[in-house]
């Protein structure tokens, strides 16, 4: 597949630009929720099973890392037999560690983890170019990358919450709760997601776009990720 490469170091310069706004105006949030959201978390002394719901579909479809990753599994996909495959096991994975993660008390360091969640936007967008099977003449398996990729996207949802003094009253409820509404916003993130692809499938020429889409969703990861290893060494040196 050939594309002009103008088109491609334009469609990269202009998403460039739009990813650093987002990145400094995220910078407070980036490794938490938001501050009342935060306030009520903790001053919570039992079940509330729809706050944390809310909060759990609202961090969700705010998390554009995660969505990130989500446009680039589905981006190829036409029959809804596939799609809902690849969003299940990428949904297992994120709960298996977002509910161990806070339940069993597992600690990750939090910019590492949400540096490799970059990683897996720029890998899934290689993949879409077929870039394993070009450059390494490999195919790895893409059902077992989503569920991997899942796991440690659990996990970056969980130091969300690790941050916090839960109580532990009523804890494993409302953590089941809040991982609820994070399926519940993955799934209304979906359809947004589906809407967009399949406006681009309509507007003709979706070869050429789908590349070029892809190579910014690739430069977007990197970027991502390399904003993560910058937090991790200022804070750590």
């Amino acid at each position: 597949m050939i594309i002009e490469s103008g088109h491609i170091r334009q469609a990269i310069a202009r998403s460039g630009i739009a990813l650093a706004g987002l990145l400094v105006a995220g910078i407070a949030l980036a490794h938490g929720v938001e501050e009342r959201d935060a306030m009520f978390l903790e001053r919570n002394a039992g079940q509330a099973l729809l706050a944390f719901a809310y909060l759990g579909a609202k961090h969700m479809i705010t998390g554009y890392d995660h969505l990130l990753y989500l446009f680039g599994v589905i981006f190829f996909l036409y029959r809804p037999k596939d799609i809902a495959v690849y969003v299940t096991l990428f949904a297992v994975g994120h709960s298996i560690t977002l509910l161990g993660g806070v339940l069993a008390d597992i600690n990750v360091n939090v910019y590492l983890v949400d540096a490799v969640i970059g990683l897996s936007v720029a890998y899934k967008a290689f993949e879409n170019l077929d870039g394993f099977r070009k450059f390494f003449n490999v195919s790895p398996n893409p059902k077992i990358a989503v569920f991997l990729f899942g796991l440690v996207h659990g996990f970056g949802l969980a130091t969300k919450l690790q941050v916090l003094t839960l109580s532990a009253e009523g804890l494993v409820a409302n953590i089941i709760s809040f991982n609820v509404g994070v399926e519940i916003g993955q799934l209304l993130a979906l359809v947004f997601l589906l809407v967009l692809i399949n406006a681009l499938r309509a507007s003709g020429s979706f070869e050429r776009k789908a590349s070029v889409f892809n190579f910014v969703l690739m430069f977007a990861g990197f970027s991502l990720a390399t904003y993560q290893l910058a937090g991790f060494f200022l804070v750590t040196t």
